[in-house]
């Protein structure tokens, strides 16, 4: 079982950065595949960036070259940080775990079996 607690969203100006924080808590955190998805009214359910045990990494394509994704298996932590925000950026953002990869799991338009409970992000033009 895991709990995940994620922070650091805030609001910014389009071309800023933000950094999100996501600790986790419980057992072994590098058992899991993890990764970032953004929820925003109107829109659909995104996986941004999603990191597997094995250290793959995968973007989507709407924020690649902007976001990066980092895990800290010793530290029970993880991160995004993102920079160049763009308006269309603006939406809550939850850290995640599952056994299987995120992409998997938005494929399949399945949850994730562990989340946080999303902080926002909210990207001014």
């Amino acid at each position: 079982q895991l709990t995940l607690e994620d922070s650091g969203g805030g609001s910014v100006q389009s071309g800023g950065s933000l950094r999100l924080s996501c600790r986790i808590t419980g057992e072994t955190f590098r058992s899991y595949c993890m990764g970032w998805f953004r929820e925003a009214p109107g829109k659909k359910r995104e996986v941004v960036a999603a990191i597997e045990t094995n250290g793959t990494i995968n973007y989507a394509a709407s924020v690649k070259g902007r976001f990066a994704i980092s895990r800290f298996n010793a530290l029970n932590a993880a991160y995004l940080q993102m920079d160049s925000l763009k308006p269309e950026d603006t939406a809550r953002y939850y850290c995640a775990a599952d056994l299987h990869s995120m992409l998997t799991l938005q494929a399949l338009g399945a949850e994730p079996q562990f989340r946080g409970q999303g902080t926002q992000v909210t990207v001014s033009s």
